[in-house]
């Protein structure tokens, strides 16, 4: 069983037109499962909704107490870009479980996402990798810890 804790973040952005400010929606990773064919073996939980950019130390601390209570050893936990790293390093604190991190560039309900990849590329991470802490984003996969996001390129990169 994976379990697959929300926090936000663009993969569930809302924009209402070009001009307003964003929302952050409800979690859109249902969808996705479904449109991917996943219909079992997961259970969902949203711990936030919340840009990454406005998590605080306790919303983090509130993302590790939900993994580690958490009876799954294979945890996806949607994530805003902006601060992932951050999380990641948090939780590479726990032991035992395999977590990975993912998120989106564009939100999940703009036709041009990388959402639906994203979530098919760290629903396999999760399933295959050992025990530890990971970010899976845009084709690769990063330990914690070593990982950092590039506003120029607009992508993840090995530090």
């Amino acid at each position: 069983m994976i379990q697959i804790l929300t926090t936000g973040g663009t993969i569930d952005k809302v924009y209402f037109d070009a001009n307003s400010e964003f929302s952050v929606g409800d979690p859109t990773v249902p969808e996705m499962l479904t449109e991917s064919n996943i219909h079992d073996g997961y259970e969902l939980k949203e711990v936030l909704r919340k840009d990454s950019l406005e998590m605080t130390e306790d919303d983090r601390q509130a993302v590790f107490q939900a993994a580690s209570e958490s009876p799954s050893d294979r945890i996806l936990i949607t994530h805003g870009t902006d601060t992932m790293a951050e999380t990641a390093s948090v939780l590479s604190k726990l032991e035992g479980k395999t977590i990975v991190l993912f998120g989106a560039m564009q939100p999940a309900r703009m036709r041009r996402t990388d959402a639906l990849f994203n979530l098919g590329f760290a629903w396999s991470a999760v399933s295959l990798l050992p025990p530890g802490v990971y970010i899976a984003m845009n084709g690769e996969v990063f330990e914690a810890g070593s990982v950092r996001k590039n506003l120029e390129a607009k992508r993840f990169e090995r530090v």
